[in-house]
């Protein structure tokens, strides 16, 4: 058999595979004779069939088969043995000319290949690597919800100024139907809180979901709406009022923060107010961390230019999946899926040019620190090795945990990566101007 490659352009190959009658006689020979014992041929009882007849009746058949698997090994080592790295899978370029009589057969299969690009993650940017500190304002409002969240509710009878509202937002021409809790002060405008005074359970206010909070992104949470929506979005939507409820606000004492933070903790509201400034600067870290890898994430693939095997890839989605796409579906697959890739291929290169691999063990150290974590927002929060290894040993025995799991290892080897070499400028801001940085508002 010969082997050889084709090159069309820097992504794109053909493997050119010519087949002689050598590469797979034998195994059609020894098929032939298995199939003798068991072939009927009319006029002749089974088992007596003349071979010539059984070859005329089978052979071409058994032939396919035999040059199909001859054909498929000899591609699969072909691809191992010079190392191709490709994209998607080799596609067969179809002949229906073919002549299997022929003493040579010739295959042909198109390849896309993993473009070869540098990497320069140390190029001069104007990414800005955020440290969000709570400020008074806010570290004051977490307290006033603290008090209120374990406040005493009281039954009102109509809605007045600090009350809350339970209730059901609706819009039917856009399937909005959830159930929530407002307090009347979450509305951008006052005249819209107005609305709600002196209502009674029953009664609908009806309002516009343009400009309804202060921030858009509240009506993902208030709506459940998509985040893709929340800008755009402006329609009437009904509020049916189910209950309305004052708070006693709770004292701040002892009983108070050991209920929040375990006995003996925190014993002041300054302490309290430190530690409310402890974790919500620990959160804040976590989401400047991920702006940071998107940024770093967008600048790369901006200004990382390398070529894909565009039109390979396309007629390639169109035979992968369960349902099969047409040239058109697959067009708009790529468009969609293009950007991914891409990143993919830059992420691949970020983590071989830093030599960062990543192990079985640096999977079950990640695991195990976030069990913890998750365990200590329950309360657990000195959990023996032995429980928390029982639970990685779970958790890791299911093949799409052990996928979310890793590639989240792999975005925080790479955070370390960029934050050394990509050299972010750093800015101090308060949580609201974090929020505004990040959605442009």
């Amino acid at each position: 058999m010969d082997i050889k490659r084709v090159a069309i352009d820097a992504v794109n190959e053909t493997i050119v595979m010519t087949v002689v009658h050598m590469d797979y006689k034998g195994q059609v020979a020894k098929r032939i004779n298995e199939k003798m014992p068991l072939a009927t041929v009319k006029g002749f009882r089974k088992g007596q069939v003349p071979k010539d007849l059984v070859e005329k009746q089978y052979g071409k058949a058994i032939k396919k088969e035999e040059v199909k698997k001859v054909v498929d090994l000899a591609l699969e080592r072909f691809i191992q043995s010079e190392r191709l790295n490709l994209l998607g899978t080799p596609l067969a370029k179809e002949n229906e000319e073919l002549d299997w009589d022929a003493e040579e057969l010739v295959f042909e299969y198109e390849i896309g290949l993993v473009p070869n690009f540098e990497l320069d993650l140390e190029a001069k940017n104007n990414i800005i690597k955020y440290v969000v500190k709570a400020d008074d304002k806010l570290i004051d409002g977490q307290v006033a919800r603290i008090q209120k969240q374990f406040g005493k509710a009281i039954p009102q009878e109509v809605v007045a100024e600090g009350c809350d509202v339970t209730g059901t937002f609706s819009n039917e021409e856009k399937g909005i139907n959830n159930k929530t809790v407002l307090a009347l002060d979450v509305f951008k405008d006052k005249k819209t809180a107005k609305k709600f005074i002196g209502k009674k359970v029953g009664d609908v206010v009806t309002v516009n979901t343009k400009g309804l909070f202060e921030d858009d992104h509240q009506l993902m949470d208030y709506l459940k709406v998509g985040h893709d929506e929340v800008h755009s979005l402006a329609v009437d939507i009904d509020f049916t009022i189910e209950s309305i409820n004052s708070t006693e606000l709770a004292e701040l004492n002892q009983e108070l923060f050991d209920k929040l933070f375990g006995e003996g903790s925190v014993a002041t509201l300054d302490e309290l107010k430190a530690k409310i400034k402890e974790d919500a600067e620990s959160q804040f870290a976590q989401q400047a961390d991920q702006k940071l890898l998107g940024d770093v994430t967008e600048f790369l693939i901006e200004n990382t230019k390398f070529d894909l095997p565009a039109e390979f890839l396309k007629k390639w989605l169109q035979t992968v999946g369960e349902k099969k796409l047409n040239a058109e579906e697959a067009e708009a697959e790529y468009i969609r899926s293009e950007k991914g890739l891409r990143f993919q291929l830059i992420e691949g290169r970020a983590l071989a040019q830093s030599n960062i691999q990543i192990t079985f063990e640096d999977l079950k150290s990640f695991t195990s620190n976030a069990i913890r974590q998750q365990m200590a927002q329950f309360g657990q929060t000195n959990p023996t090795d032995e429980e928390v290894q029982g639970i990685v040993a779970r958790v890791l025995s299911n093949q799409e945990e052990v996928k979310r799991l890793s590639d989240q290892v792999v975005a925080a080897k790479l955070l370390e990566v960029f934050k050394e070499k990509a050299n972010p400028t750093t800015k101090e801001v308060t949580y609201e101007e974090f929020i505004a940085a990040s959605y442009g508002e």
